[in-house]
């Protein structure tokens, strides 16, 4: 894997080698700790050349710049002041990464002219190079010369008024990172490496950071009536699981806060076939999951102060003589009887149980669930929003704002019975799947049969799970996405 960048802080001084950055503001200004570093303006001479005005993201760069002896200077726009931001901190650090090349030793002059800069900024600027540094590539064996591999990561050290506090506001921002990272690695690997059992046993080593981890097998499953998900799993010989992690930070009598997962890790579609071109994507079909074992890695490590559930359903959805049919009825734990009109329509079928199971142990404050449920979301809101569904205004706006300012954004979709009939069977008690319009809406009704009065959100993260645009943050395929969104709904809403 590519090797990550190792980040200090440090007070203001003038680099004497490698590579330094400084931060322009939007006229193109820079402060006096950026200044010392180019004696001779260097910077003040490049930037009309280079039609550089400090717009946001912008770079310029001097290799061997005169009067001083580093390999490069490099200016970064900061933008207008008043738009930096908790993302913007990040994207600039996304950006800087991008221009890092092969360089060994990295100084960046955090200072920015106007703008008050304390150690949540330089954490945030940190974490953007982090983030945007991950590349997925531990299968490959052979690689070109100028692709090949720095044998030691980068060294960078951050130069701020305030190393102290920038440091400990870092040491938070890991855990966070660390669970994105996590997200992204389970997104990435291919689902022959990647089925439920080594999911479920990936979710297990979180007991090292004190997660208490639970892993049901089909055997207690079927124990449980959990129907729903277990003819989804029925065609593949890999067979289920569940993974139920529980982190106990907040107060012993407080209910906890529950996250549920969709972990298929690969679909094929089972009977219900998918086309043979993009199959191959459908090993990202467990991002949800995923987004809840990386949401669980974040709060352990930062040691959360809050009770919170995850709970993830792991199948693989396959085709052999075994496999679910179109017209199947299965019996969902809630008792609830589903006919089976689509076998492709399989992780609202996981998500039932996994829902009903949740709500009915731990009787939690509310339940988000997070699922690549529908290409119909994508239709509606393309790749740039997740689709929100709730039966709860108060957690449906604090998810919103959450993901206002993590830029992990939300769009809320409708509910409400005028879609609901349309899962009514003659057959059983409901089917899954409506007719040709509104094929998300309806998805989401489905769910919501499952999770009776409890506070309830769906998270249709399809766009932006996986193959969603890169951005100044992320260059995987795999995004991470949700993890930060629902950190920062924790960590603002639900700590004590």
């Amino acid at each position: 894997m590519t090797l990550r960048p190792l980040i200090a802080f440090a007070k203001f001084a003038a680099p004497k080698k490698g590579s330094v950055f400084v931060l322009a503001a939007d006229d193109g200004g820079l402060g006096e700790p950026a200044k010392a570093c180019d004696p001779d303006g260097t910077l003040a001479r490049a930037f009309p050349v280079a039609d550089f005005s400090g717009k946001f993201a912008g770079v310029v760069e001097v290799l061997a710049p005169q009067g001083t002896s580093l390999d490069r200077l490099v200016a970064i726009g900061a933008g207008k002041v008043a738009g930096l931001d908790d993302f913007a901190w990040l994207k600039l650090g996304g950006t800087i990464a991008a221009s890092l090349r092969k360089a060994t030793e990295v100084a960046i002059i955090l200072d920015v002219p106007g703008a008050k800069i304390g150690g949540k900024q330089a954490a945030n600027l940190a974490a953007g190079i982090v983030l945007r540094s991950y590349a997925f590539d531990k299968y490959k064996t052979r690689k070109d010369k100028d692709d090949a591999e720095p044998k030691k990561p980068v060294k960078v050290t951050i130069h701020t008024a305030d190393p102290a506090a920038a440091k400990k506001a870092f040491a938070d921002e890991v855990a966070v990172i660390d669970g994105v990272l996590l997200a992204r690695d389970l997104v990435n690997e291919p689902a022959n490496a990647l089925g439920p059992v080594e999911f479920a046993a990936r979710a297990k080593e979180l007991e090292a950071l004190g997660v208490e981890v639970e892993i049901l097998t089909e055997k207690e499953m079927k124990k449980l009536g959990m129907g729903s998900l277990l003819g989804v799993a029925q065609g593949s010989p890999r067979g289920a699981r569940m993974a139920v992690m529980q982190w106990k930070g907040g107060k012993a009598k407080d209910a906890p806060v529950a996250f549920v997962g969709k972990g298929v890790t690969f679909d094929t579609g089972g009977n219900s076939m998918k086309p043979a071109s993009g199959m191959e994507d459908m090993k990202g079909d467990m991002g949800g999951a995923a987004a809840v074992t990386g949401l669980m890695q974040a709060l352990a490590a930062r040691k959360a102060k809050a009770n919170v559930v995850g709970i993830i359903g792991l199948v693989e959805n396959a085709v052999d003589g075994h496999a679910q049919r179109p017209g199947d009825i299965v019996t969902s734990m809630s008792g609830q009887t589903i006919e089976v009109l689509n076998t492709d329509a399989e992780g609202r079928l996981v998500l039932a149980d996994a829902l009903w199971y949740c709500n009915d142990r731990f009787q939690p404050k509310f339940m988000v669930n997070l699922a690549t449920l529908t290409g119909a979301i994508m239709v509606a809101l393309g790749q740039h929003y997740a689709g929100l569904f709730s039966n709860n205004d108060e957690l449906s706006d604090r998810l919103t704002t959450a993901g206002q300012a993590t830029q992990e954004r939300l769009w809320r979709m409708p509910l409400g019975p005028e879609y609901d009939k349309l899962i009514d069977s003659k057959s059983a008690d409901m089917k899954n799947i409506g007719g040709r319009y509104g094929g998300a809406i309806i998805a989401a009704q489905f769910l919501q049969r499952f999770v009776k009065e409890t506070p309830w959100a769906h998270l249709d993260i399809a766009g932006t799970a996986m193959g969603s645009p890169p951005n100044e943050i992320n260059q995987s395929w795999g995004s991470g996405f949700g993890v930060r969104l629902l950190d920062r709904l924790v960590r603002d809403n639900y700590e004590g």
